[in-house]
C-alpha cells in the first residue's frame, strides 16, 4: 500500500489532498519537522525528520516522502503527479499531452509561485507583517508574484480550472499560492484567480485535510 510520511502542517498536505480527492487507500505516517521540536533527539520525541530511521527514507530530512511498492519519492509535487497519474482517475492526465501540461503547472507552481509566496507566509508567521521591514519584504514578494498572477488571471478568464476539469494541477498551484493568500491585495487585484482559489479550497476534500491540519499542534 502507498505510504505518505509527513504531518498535515507541511508540504505533505499537497499529496494528502490529492489522496483525499481520489479516495485511494494509503497509510499515513505523521513525521513532524525536527525544527518544530525543542528536543528532536530526546527521549519520548515523536518521529521526526532528524531521526535516523527517517533519514534512511529521505536523507535531506524533509517531508513529505512517499513509498509505493519499490518506488520512493521525496518531492511533494512529484508525489502529487504520481498519485494523480496512478490512482487519480480524472484527477490525473488522460493523455501524454495532458501529462505534459500537468507537469508544466507543477513546475510553474514550484518556480514562479512558491518562492515569493512563502516569503509572505514566513514574514506573517514570524509576526513581522506589521513592521516596516516586514511590510517591505511582503511588498517585494508580491511584486515578484505580479507576472505569475497575471498569467493565472488571463488563463482563468473563461475557465473554472487550470485544465478542462479539476485536476492535480489545481491542487499543486493552489497549495503554493496559499502561502501568500494572507496578503489581501495579492488576490484583490486578481479576481479570476481569487475565484478559482476559493473554489478549490471549498472542495470537500480540501476542507477535510484542512480540518486535520487544524487539529495538529502548531
Amino acid at each position: 500500500m502507498l505510504t505518505i510520511y509527513g504531518v498535515y502542517r507541511s508540504r505533505a498536505i499537497r499529496p494528502l489532498w490529492v489522496l483525499e480527492e481520489c479516495e485511494a487507500p494509503f497509510t499515513h505516517v505523521p513525521v513532524i519537522q525536527a525544527y518544530r521540536l525543542t528536543g528532536p533527539a530526546g527521549p519520548g520525541a515523536p518521529l521526526n525528520t532528524a531521526m535516523p530511521e527517517y533519514l534512511a527514507i529521505n536523507p535531506l530530512g524533509q517531508v513529505p516522502a512517499m513509498r509505493d511498492g519499490a518506488l520512493l519519492l521525496t518531492e511533494s509535487l512529484a508525489i502529487c503527479l504520481h498519485i494523480a497519474r496512478k490512482y487519480g482517475g480524472p484527477l490525473g492526465p488522460a493523455s501524454d499531452d495532458e501529462a505534459s501540461e500537468m507537469e508544466q503547472w507543477a513546475l510553474f507552481a514550484a518556480t514562479a509561485v512558491e518562492p515569493a509566496a512563502i516569503e509572505i507566509l514566513y514574514t506573517t508567521r514570524d509576526g513581522q507583517a506589521e513592521t516596516p521591514t516586514g511590510q517591505g519584504i511582503i511588498r517585494l514578494a508580491a511584486e515578484k508574484l505580479r507576472r505569475p498572477l497575471a498569467r493565472l488571471e488571463k488563463h482563468l478568464t473563461s475557465r473554472d480550472w487550470l485544465m478542462n476539469r479539476f485536476t492535480a494541477a489545481d491542487i499543486m498551484v493552489a497549495e503554493c499560492l496559499r502561502y501568500g493568500q494572507t496578503y489581501q491585495p495579492l488576490l484583490a487585484d486578481h479576481p479570476n484567480t481569487a475565484r478559482w482559489l476559493a473554489a478549490a479550497q471549498a472542495r470537500p476534500a480540501f476542507q477535510t485535510v484542512w480540518n486535520r491540519r487544524a487539529a495538529e499542534p502548531e
